[in-house]
């Protein structure tokens, strides 16, 4: 059976039952974000859209006694990464032939506000079975209605991002937890890089890095790590415009950016735990 494609949908920053300081920090870090979305799991979310992929805000409502009560056993920052399918009983079933442990696809809708009026988002999403990584949530999500999630008047942000260039996960031993996704898509999408190993997933990759490498490239920036010796780090924007990008972070009040010609960073204490980067 043919393995997936690794296409990226979309990245997950856990605001645990926080989700109002999130929306408004992320507001000021430049994002256009769609109305408050409520989940038939019980979860709630906000969207930042960019061209093919997006930035998902997701928590719980504070005193919530049921629902996505696990995304509380998770320290809040980036917390999920999001690959792409078009037929997720074919991703399942080609998963778990090459062994991967998945969870049966669950199905679930979000009511999204259309030109005044309520329609369903409907999703189906293939899960990584509990403790198979170490580090948050990695699964599989199938769009059933397109127009309702990717829709151009949300894809325009003051910072000037229109995709996701990477994102950055911590592990002790890159080469071994790179091994579940050369098995999910293929050993040659799996390459080498200083500190560790990269998965390409279309237009954008997933690096996995010692924390040593991490800290070489960012520094003062990087996450508080509350612990864990596996864990996502960071995210790199592509940005149409640096000076754009720059411009909406002063004007948010962002502080501690690093700026230089070939990127910007945000440091994590200002993006929710999440260490942000911006490139052209």
């Amino acid at each position: 059976m043919t393995l997936p494609a690794a296409t990226l949908d979309h990245v997950v920053i856990n605001a645990r039952d926080d989700m109002d300081s999130a929306a408004d920090t992320y507001r000021r870090l430049g994002f256009t974000l769609t109305a408050r979305g409520y989940h038939s799991l019980g979860s709630m979310n906000h969207l930042a859209m960019f061209g093919t992929d997006y930035l998902e805000l997701i928590a719980v409502p504070k005193g919530a006694t049921s629902g996505r009560l696990e995304l509380l056993a998770f320290p809040a920052g980036l917390n999920g990464l999001v690959f792409g399918s078009e037929d997720s009983a074919a991703t399942h079933a080609a998963l778990s032939a090459a062994g991967v442990p998945v969870e049966p696809p669950i199905e679930f809708t979000r009511p999204v506000r259309i030109d005044g009026a309520d329609r369903d988002a409907r999703f189906r999403t293939v899960r990584m079975k509990a403790g198979t990584v170490p580090y948050g949530r990695v699964y599989f999500c199938h769009h059933f209605t397109r127009d309702l999630v990717w829709r151009d008047e949300w894809r325009h942000h003051a910072n000037g991002v229109v995709a996701i260039a990477r994102a950055v996960i911590v592990e002790p031993d890159p080469a071994a937890a790179a091994r579940l996704y050369a098995t999910m898509f293929g050993p040659e999408l799996v390459r080498d890089i200083d500190g560790g190993k990269a998965l390409i997933v279309g237009n954008a990759r997933f690096d996995i890095v010692t924390e040593a490498a991490l800290r070489h490239r960012f520094g003062d920036a990087c996450p508080d790590a509350e612990g864990r010796a596996a864990y996502m780090a960071a995210l790199t924007f592509r940005t149409a415009s640096l000076a754009m990008a720059a411009r909406a972070l002063r004007t948010g009040g962002i502080a501690g950016v690093v700026e230089s010609e070939e990127r910007l960073v945000v440091p994590a204490r200002q993006a929710f735990n999440a260490t942000l980067e911006f490139i052209p």
